[in-house]
């Protein structure tokens, strides 16, 4: 590896010489060189060959350089057919790591015991599906309790899922051999006075992307349709320790990407004709449709937001490097975030607290997992959390703000792309019912006594949403994937399924001087929302536009609630409780007592109508 990394500072060395090594020149040798490989040819290092690939980058290079750049780049070339050669897998980190904390900030170290919300009043149900929508709360003193077996309670969810996975698409594999034996053990402990808290004994839904020794990992993609990995991922040991009982990998889009997988389009259980959006598209929709207690699911820019959003399920998206992501299959080392999905807000918190902190006892843990205490109290008072929003996220645009381009709301038509009169009427029709929405939440919080400032969010980045930390890091995590030829397999199986293969072949072209001085804007961003919620502890935000790309980027934690439903098809919406880093209580605190409030969450879709129709 030495060797290696030494010839790899060679080459880079004979470009940096000429102020080439930060461009697209070594990247274009490269591709000429594996073009000619395949054509069963080497690749003739030469004076017009460099004139021409330097063109493309958009290089002056004079013909003296030219000549002189021949020698070192033939002798060089070998060097990056040895760094490819070398096996890397797709979690294996890159020695810069991302924090988010800087330097001016400082955190509580104290740890204190969870403090719990009352415990709510619950019988034995005569029927056991009475239950499938309780939250993990009630399922919680139902098991403690011993009102209804652990044994029951999965076998019931694990049928609920066998029922409607032929409507909603939402298992890639079921774990009930696994499943079955957790929850014997759970009710043999707890007969015996060994409760472990609130998890115990509760079935769960682990988002494909988790590895689980013995049940295959796919990642939702082709390419990976059989991947075994052997080891459990630091979370599902973390909730195997809680005492939870893991009944079920669910979808995600092909590698984080979308609801549309291998197997087929996860969907959406309010309206089955659309899907539960992505990435985290099987445990948004499991969890929405009552089919287990709460799942987990990943973030890199949207992907629990959105998901949970489209069906009306509670995200809570941590601080970037609350949770060990090893086990973990990797998109982006700086951006990507594990989070829960849940039926509600304390539910989140709970499952947070189970698996956040960092793993002290192995070598190999996330490098980026934050030391800090998680102090849930759920009996705090509102008055002591300082609260802003931002104002003018709710106004009524009559088109997309140039800064939603992307994947935000923006995203709705395709990104900035200049609008036709019928789409600029459509979005008007639907971001004047949102705000109506939004509006509402701005007045219910008022109603409880919380008093608002306006904030100003910092403008998003010309990268946002989808830039060099997403595309240019999952290009690095997957190159085995390209070089291979497998991404082949990846070929869209219907309308608007994920392209990664060719992100993945652009993001090779990205030049490493705009990669970097991408990350010295995303850091003067970062100050930028430092001193922004210097003032608050949570800043109210509607879910879609530029805060979902720039706090992605910053590393803030955010927490996802319904707040309510459309009239024209009975669809849910949400709202984006934002917090500091690593501020996930208060930003909690309020958020959970915004939804006691509205109850938007106690609503749950009609899946066995909507299956009834199917069968029709």
């Amino acid at each position: 590896m030495a060797t290696l990394e030494a010839n790899r500072r060679s080459f880079l060395s004979a470009c940096a010489k000429l102020g080439v090594g930060g461009t697209l020149l070594p990247g274009l040798l490269w591709g000429r060189a594996l073009e000619a490989q395949a054509a069963g040819q080497a690749l003739q290092v030469t004076p017009a060959l460099i004139e021409e690939l330097s063109n493309v980058a958009g290089l002056r290079i004079s013909a003296a350089e030219r000549d002189r750049m021949v020698s070192g780049l033939r002798q060089q070339m070998r060097s990056l057919e040895a760094i490819r050669k070398v096996p890397l897998r797709n979690w294996d980190p890159p020695s810069l790591v991302f924090d988010p904390v800087l330097p001016t900030m400082t955190f509580p170290s104290e740890k204190r015991p969870v403090r719990m919300s009352p415990a709510p009043p619950v019988r034995a149900p005569k029927d056991l599906e009475d239950v499938a929508f309780y939250t993990v709360r009630q399922l919680a003193e139902l098991v403690r309790t011993r009102r209804v077996s652990s044994l029951a309670l999965t076998q019931m969810y694990l049928e609920r899922l066998r029922r409607y996975d032929p409507l909603l698409h939402f298992v890639i594999t079921y774990t009930e051999e696994r499943a079955l034996a957790q929850a014997k053990e759970a009710d043999r402990d707890i007969a015996a006075g060994r409760y472990r808290g609130p998890l115990h004994g509760i079935p769960w839904g682990a988002k494909d992307l988790y590895a689980v020794k013995g049940y295959r990992t796919t990642w939702g993609a082709q390419p990976y349709e059989h991947q075994m990995i052997d080891h459990d991922a630091t979370v599902v040991k973390r909730l195997d320790a809680a005492g939870a009982v893991l009944i079920a990998k669910l979808t995600l889009g092909a590698l984080a990407q979308g609801d549309v997988w291998f197997g087929g389009f996860t969907r959406n259980p309010w309206k089955p004709s659309e899907g539960s959006s992505g990435s985290s598209a099987g445990p948004a929709s499991a969890t929405s449709a009552g089919c287990v207690g709460f799942s987990l699911g990943t973030e890199t820019e949207g992907s629990i937001s959105s998901p949970s959003t489209v069906c009306g399920v509670t995200g809570l998206r941590p601080t970037f490097g609350r949770v060990d992501r090893s086990g973990a299959m990797t998109l982006s080392w700086s951006q990507d975030k594990a989070g829960p999905i849940c039926r509600c807000v304390e539910d989140a918190m709970l499952v947070l607290h189970a698996i956040y902190g960092p793993e002290r006892d192995d070598p190999k843990a996330d490098r980026t997992v934050l030391d800090v205490p998680l102090n849930w109290n759920a009996q705090t008072p509102l008055r002591s959390i300082r609260v802003g929003y931002v104002a003018d996220a709710f106004r009524e645009e009559t088109e997309p703000l140039p800064a939603r381009g992307g994947r935000g709301a923006g995203g709705f038509f395709g990104g900035g792309r200049a609008m036709t009169p019928e789409q600029r009427k459509a979005f008007a029709a639907r971001r004047a019912e949102q705000a109506k929405f939004d509006q509402a939440v701005l007045e219910a919080l008022r109603g409880m006594g919380v008093t608002l400032h306006p904030v100003t969010l910092p403008p998003a980045p010309p990268f946002a949403s989808y830039g060099p930390a997403v595309n240019c890091e999952a290009a690095a995590a997957f190159s085995g994937l390209i070089a291979s030829g497998r991404a082949r397999l990846m070929e869209p199986p219907v309308k608007n399924s994920s392209d990664w293969p060719s992100i993945f072949r652009v993001a090779h072209l990205y030049p490493a001087v705009d990669y970097l001085n991408a990350d010295r804007i995303r850091l003067e961003l970062m100050y930028q929302m430092e001193a922004m919620f210097r003032p608050y502890d949570v800043v109210v935000v509607p879910t879609s536009g530029p805060q979902l790309a720039i706090t992605n980027l910053t590393g803030h934690p955010a927490c996802i609630v319904p707040n309510g439903f459309r009239a024209s098809d009975g669809t849910p919406t949400s709202i984006t409780f934002l917090g500091k880093l690593c501020g996930e209580e208060k930003l909690c605190l309020l958020a959970r007592a915004y939804q006691n409030r509205t109850g938007f969450h106690l609503r749950h879709p009609d899946v066995d109508k909507e299956l009834a129709a199917l069968k029709s």
